[in-house]
């Protein structure tokens, strides 16, 4: 056994295990608090939360990126690899603070913008909760680089059990929907602390004239993937923000749930994306056609999306009221066609990353369009749940159908629309 966990698929099997640990605890997370908080407040929450993970995007591609320089660094044998890791998280630090300043001086203005004016010094929380994200993306990416995993898979568990304690308590003392948003950057603050310790042990001195060369290279050759899933993460969590702005305090609270349940499908496309982005790549190299991987992978999808769809449509009332509680059944009309959506939206969220992979970004400028067209639509509608999923749907039919035919349509082969030399992989599943 000792054996096993410290070999290549030991190593990837603890961080999966980690993953889904995490996830598990994410969800229960947010089953506690439809229960603790009434109706309105969970509306609000879970605007909050789909903004803090809009706001991850930046950090997980800059997590995937900061762990391959350093494993680039080691296999040159770099005298002081991650020498630059050091600098970068002082000035992480430094922007962490100013962001802060800003977001309490402009908490009435963010909290228009997201839609929670009951709540402002929650909302001058997500700003720099991104922030506090960047600096957790960058020390997990520096000791994964390290091969680290044990410490990075731990900090994914105890990020989840930290977020989940602290809410609680905070909402124990009467704070509301505040207390539990500020779980999270209470949580992510623990998690940098705590990876400290490590990476102390493992960065070299700083480098801060190689660092500036180097992560202005990064971030030029990380576009394409940071535009894209920043795209797709609005398509799958915006909605909830849109209609917190448009709904009441109990239908947006309504929606919420039903946005989580339906959800669920999305959960299993980032699992799989970790099996096709890499086989994508390895066949494009090689010149293969990658086709075929992406057309199994999408079976996988419509194979677990055919019983979700279905227990939404016989048994969504139920599920609802088993799951949050009988405050939260006002969607349960909504619920199928939102199932629907967001089945579809995975595999919009495949293909997305198959064209990553194949180093494509021509077809941003369709999840763009996608990215306008559905809060237009929902605003065009109005507060009628039932309504907003079916034009949610209209948008995600019409861009899972434009995505896959822009996937088939071209040969399953390595393009040169943006510089990456490495595959990109979504880990929106930590959110």
């Amino acid at each position: 056994m000792r054996g096993l966990m410290r070999s290549d698929t030991g190593r990837a099997g603890g961080m999966a295990v980690a993953v889904i640990a995490g996830n598990v605890i994410a969800l229960a997370l947010t089953v506690v608090f439809a229960r603790v908080l009434h109706t309105k407040g969970y509306g609000s929450f879970s605007a909050l939360i789909s903004t803090f993970i809009i706001l991850m995007v930046p950090g997980t591609a800059l997590q995937t990126t900061v762990a391959r320089e350093i494993s680039a660094e080691i296999a040159r044998r770099d005298p002081t690899p991650g020498g630059q890791v050091r600098t970068w998280l002082r000035r992480l630090a430094v922007l962490t603070v100013g962001v802060t300043i800003v977001s309490i001086v402009g908490r009435d203005v963010l909290a228009a913008i997201i839609g929670v004016k009951e709540v402002p010094w929650a909302a001058a929380a997500t700003l720099p909760s991104g922030c506090l994200w960047l600096m957790a993306s960058v020390s997990r990416g520096a000791l994964q680089g390290f091969q680290r995993y044990r410490a990075v898979g731990l900090s994914m568990i105890g990020e989840q059990l930290a977020r989940l304690v602290a809410g609680l308590i905070l909402v124990a003392a009467g704070a509301g929907v505040t207390g539990a948003f500020y779980g999270t950057p209470i949580s992510l603050i623990a998690v940098v602390a705590a990876l400290s310790v490590p990476l102390r042990r493992q960065l070299g001195p700083a480098q801060p004239s190689a660092l500036e060369n180097r992560l202005r290279d990064l971030l030029s050759r990380a576009w394409a993937p940071v535009v894209a899933l920043g795209l797709v993460a609005w398509l799958q969590d915006g909605h909830v923000i849109i209609v917190k702005h448009i709904a009441t305090g109990r239908q947006a609270g309504a929606w919420s749930a039903a946005a989580v349940a339906a959800k669920a499908v999305i959960w299993v496309a980032i699992g799989v994306s970790l099996y096709l982005v890499p086989e994508t790549a390895r066949r494009a190299r090689t010149g293969e056609d990658a086709r075929p991987i992406l057309l199994r992978t999408l079976g996988v999808i419509g194979a677990l999306a055919a019983p979700a769809i279905l227990i939404f449509a016989v048994a969504s009332e139920p599920l609802l009221r088993i799951v949050f509680g009988s405050k939260y059944t006002g969607s349960a009309g909504a619920l199928p066609f939102l199932g629907i959506a967001m089945s579809l939206l995975a595999v919009t969220f495949l293909t997305v990353q198959y064209k990553l992979a194949l180093h494509r970004a021509r077809f941003i400028g369709v999840l763009a369009v996608a990215a306008v067209v559905q809060p237009l639509a929902i605003l065009a509608i109005g507060p009628h749940l039932t309504s907003i999923a079916l034009g949610v749907l209209a948008v995600q039919a019409a861009l899972a159908a434009t995505m896959l035919v822009l996937a088939f349509r071209s040969e399953g082969r390595m393009g040169h629309d943006f510089e990456e030399d490495e595959a990109p992989e979504l880990m929106l599943s930590e959110a």
